[in-house]
This record gives C-alpha cells, structure tokens and sequence, in this order.
C-alpha cells in the first residue's frame, strides 16, 4: 500500500511553470507598498482634477521626496478663442508615500501661448 498525497507543494515541484508564474504576479505590485511613478502620475492627475474641477494637460516637473512625491502639474484654467490667449496655471501637488494628494497650490498663471520670461542681467 503506498502513500501518495499530492500536496499543493508536490504539484508546484512538478509544475514549475506554475509556481514562476505564480511569484511572477506576486512581484508586478510596488515593492513595499509603494506605488510606482506611473501610478503616482496617473494617481496626482485625477485627484488634481477632482478637487479643482480642471484637467491636468502636463505634468512638468516630478520628484521622490522623503516625504513622499512633488510634482508641478499644468492646468488649463480659462478657455479662449484663439486657444493660444487661454489662461494656464500651474500647481505644485504634494503626496504622500502611497501617492495620495496631501496639498496643492498654484505657483503660476500664465497664457498659453507665452513663454516664460527670461531675466536679462543688470
């Protein structure tokens, strides 16, 4: 009379594709928790855009912080004919770790078809 259990652990042993495929999705998640930049992108863009009501068309600026993350999101704040006299701001956006919208402000207002103003020396 034999023994035979075929255990979870005994099945992976003789399915190793299965077991690779298995750690292989356990691993597609942030490592400790921590979103990825795309993720937080996406995450900063809509949570800008349910608070204020207006879409983010850029971000432009985009950092790690020890507290979390720092971006600079562009914004379209009043729409004009011609599209180059509509009124831009920007927004510095602060989150937290995982990525959720812990402040914000507006640095700048501008329209969208100048440029930034260069300083001469003097």
């Amino acid at each position: 009379m034999s023994n035979t259990h075929n255990t979870s652990e005994s099945q992976d042993s003789q399915n190793p594709q299965k077991t690779h495929e298995t750690h292989k999705r356990s691993d597609s998640g942030a490592a400790h928790g921590r979103p990825g930049p795309m993720e937080v992108l996406r995450q900063a863009r809509a949570q800008l855009a349910e608070l204020t009501g207006m879409v983010a068309e850029t971000v432009s600026s985009f950092e790690q912080t020890e507290d979390g993350w720092l971006l600079e999101v562009e914004v379209l704040e009043l729409q004009r004919v011609p599209d180059t006299m509509s009124l831009m701001a920007s927004y510095q956006v602060e989150l937290d770790p995982q990525g959720q919208l812990v402040g914000y402000r507006r640095v700048r207002r501008y329209e969208r078809g100048r440029a930034d103003a260069h300083r001469r020396g003097g």
